[in-house]
């Protein structure tokens, strides 16, 4: 379920939000971190943490929190986004247990220019969500749509349900296949996919008039 941003009049003229803003960019391999943080004349910072290593991101999230601190004598909280994709819920609701403000984003609701090519680099993406992200927080209307997170029972069924599709897709294909090759050699088929698998199947010699049809 997507859920827009409201339009409030008053936060939309809001400019500045105490808080340290970091996008995520997940890949199998490396998660990219982009961050803009208090005192850093509005300057971005990139990192890399190791796919699947949430320690490692805890920790980069708290070394954040303490330099910011350094410089401005405060401290803010954290307020995550990344993409809705293959990775599912599962570092969002880690993020928001370990009191992270975190956000998901459905990627087909950012605007992007039309004019131009979009390079699909890190470094725009990043830049690109951060930004999603700071004019979401200042309320400007219809700037994203935000994905409302399913619970881990509403997500398996989810799974279930692409799974069986899947499967399904699947069958058809290789029964197609199978079809194909059979008839290649003068064997006619029927569309059926019982319990009895092939075991029913007559070969039919090349050439013949296709009287041997029952699987």
């Amino acid at each position: 379920m997507l859920l827009e941003h409201p339009s409030d009049g008053l936060a939309a003229i809001r400019t500045h939000i105490g808080a340290i803003f970091v996008s995520l960019e997940l890949s199998r391999k490396n998660w990219l971190v982009t961050s803009l943080s208090p005192g850093k004349a509005e300057k971005m910072s990139k990192h890399s943490v190791a796919a699947g290593d949430v320690a490692g991101l805890l920790a980069l999230f708290a070394e954040l929190g303490r330099k910011a601190e350094a410089r401005t004598g405060q401290s803010y909280p954290i307020i995550t986004i990344q993409e809705a994709g293959l990775d599912g819920f599962w570092l969002h609701r880690v993020l928001q247990q370990n009191g992270v403000e975190s956000h998901v984003v459905d990627p087909a609701s950012i605007a992007v220019p039309r004019r131009r090519k979009r390079a699909k680099t890190d470094k725009i993406d990043g830049e690109t969500l951060l930004r999603t992200l700071l004019a979401y927080k200042r309320g400007e209307p219809r700037v994203c749509a935000m994905v409302v997170a399913p619970s881990p029972e509403e997500e398996d069924r989810r799974r279930l349900c692409r799974e069986r599709r899947t499967l399904i897709a699947e069958r058809i294909e290789h029964v197609n296949r199978i079809k194909g090759l059979l008839f290649a050699q003068g064997i006619s088929t029927t569309n059926r996919c019982g319990a009895t698998g092939g075991r029913g199947l007559r070969r039919c010699a090349p050439g013949t008039d296709g009287s041997c049809r029952r699987i």
